[in-house]
């Protein structure tokens, strides 16, 4: 987790919206971003999704309907949320949720192609092994 440098814009305000499950976030240099629930889920900054090294992360499948139930503030640096599949190690600095903002297309195109390789899916009642229904119409 990187630290806060004098540089590093602080959050004016977050907003939690439930209904489209996404997170507003404005900083102090008048950035804003929306960050939804499942891509600051899948991209936790815990040791459980990130692993204690390079190449140890644990691709975060099912996640498409994953909620925030609530979240706490981390000192003054920082914020923790409780996520409705139970995940609650996350702690999300200001820095690090900039960053997530600021990078937010790429590392959505980067999990959405790690979950294709893999096989998974979003969804968190789909199964690899038991695909769901072809999609043409005939039978």
């Amino acid at each position: 987790m990187g630290g806060l440098d004098k540089d590093t814009p602080i959050p004016t305000e977050i907003k939690l919206h439930q209904k489209s499950r996404m997170m507003e976030i404005s900083f102090s240099n008048s950035r804003k971003f929306e960050l939804s629930y499942e891509l600051l889920r899948v991209y936790s900054p815990s040791a459980e999704v990130r692993g204690h090294g390079p190449g140890q992360e644990t691709l975060q499948a099912g996640k498409k309907d994953v909620e925030i139930t609530n979240l706490e503030p981390v000192g003054v640096y920082a914020v923790q949320p409780v996520f409705s599949d139970g995940h609650d190690t996350g702690i999300y600095s200001w820095d690090y949720l900039y960053w997530l903002g600021d990078n937010k297309d790429r590392l959505w195109a980067d999990y959405l192609a790690r979950l294709e390789e893999a096989g998974a899916s979003r969804e968190a009642s789909a199964h690899p092994a038991a695909p769901k229904g072809g999609g043409c119409g005939h039978h």
